[in-house]
């Protein structure tokens, strides 16, 4: 009797852990398509409130049908998302996400997180975007991406190609994640000394920064563009520089660094480099993005 009583618990509870198995997965798909930490845990969620109420006995592959819903779902909100961000104040960035734990973020190929990758990602369309990250970073094929995305595999194909090609004639070629860091170490050096001299040798000619405040005081409403003016706009910037602490991290697959005082964080920094330099400079400072990358460096800890 008591078995009968508890068995639709531990029923629920073998669902719960196989969901719990592909859950990073599913963020990571959707984590891609939206940019946004927030709006692709919402997915995440809603996913497993369909998963409860499917009917599962007559779903063959669990984790094809869970992307499949997670996909669809993160095309729904990237259409929607798009017409929101009008409204953002100054230059929109994705949401920031602590990678030290899983570097790929549940991904077969790390890359296609970057912040450098999901900003050029921002140019296509959800659906040309959904194809590309099942492609690109989940190595899904093309006949599984066909279904996901209810289109012809030849139209998927095409798709892919399309993507690819936009974004490769706008990707640099990267450094390694070593010389990422010491380009990064050193230009937050001179940055605190106010070296401007110094800040522009590590730039590119047309290096870029985008600061994403939403409004906050400090943060730039446009992108600066051009070593000199950026080398300037940093070392003019005060505020996080004198008695704040410094706290290495590695954001989006890259190195970052958190500045903070009193334990309280200002501003999370990351950038784009090439073996000419830095090309594009992200600084995070909008206090839901920072406060939501703190979490995230706890999000994927194994328990136990």
């Amino acid at each position: 009797m008591d078995s009968e009583r508890t068995s639709p618990a531990r029923a629920l509870d073998d669902v719960a852990s196989a969901f719990d198995e592909l859950r990073t997965h599913l963020f990571g798909i959707a984590y891609r398509v939206l940019g946004s930490v927030t709006e692709a845990e919402d997915v995440v969620q809603d996913v497993w409130l369909r998963w409860q109420n499917a009917d599962r006995s007559v779903v063959v592959d669990p984790a094809g049908f869970l992307a499949r819903i997670t996909t669809r779902l993160a095309i729904n909100v990237a259409q929607s998302a798009r017409s929101r961000r009008e409204t953002y104040v100054g230059p929109w960035l994705p949401e920031p996400v602590d990678t030290s734990d899983d570097p790929a973020v549940g991904a077969e190929r790390a890359e296609a997180v970057e912040f450098a990758v999901l900003l050029l990602l921002e140019k296509l369309t959800p659906n040309e975007r959904a194809a590309y990250v099942l492609r690109e970073a989940f190595d899904y094929p093309y006949p599984q991406i066909a279904e996901i995305l209810r289109l012809s595999q030849a139209n998927v194909r095409q798709i892919v190609s399309r993507a690819r090609k936009r974004l490769a004639a706008e990707r640099r070629e990267r450094v390694d994640a070593a010389e990422h860091r010491r380009l990064l170490e050193a230009f937050v050096a001179a940055a605190r000394l106010g070296d401007v001299a110094a800040l522009e040798t590590m730039l590119t000619a047309d290096a870029a920064s985008y600061a994403d405040g939403n409004g906050a005081r400090g943060a730039a409403r446009t992108v600066v563009v051009g070593a000199a003016r950026v080398a300037m706009l940093v070392s003019a910037v005060p505020k996080f520089w004198p008695g704040a602490d410094v706290t290495a991290v590695e954001v989006n697959g890259l190195p970052g660094v958190v500045f903070s005082r009193d334990g309280t964080d200002l501003v999370l920094v990351t950038a784009a480099a090439s073996g000419a330099g830095i090309y594009q400079l992200m600084w995070i400072m909008s206090p839901e993005k920072l406060k939501g990358f703190a979490l995230s460096r706890k999000r994927f800890e194994k328990k136990g």
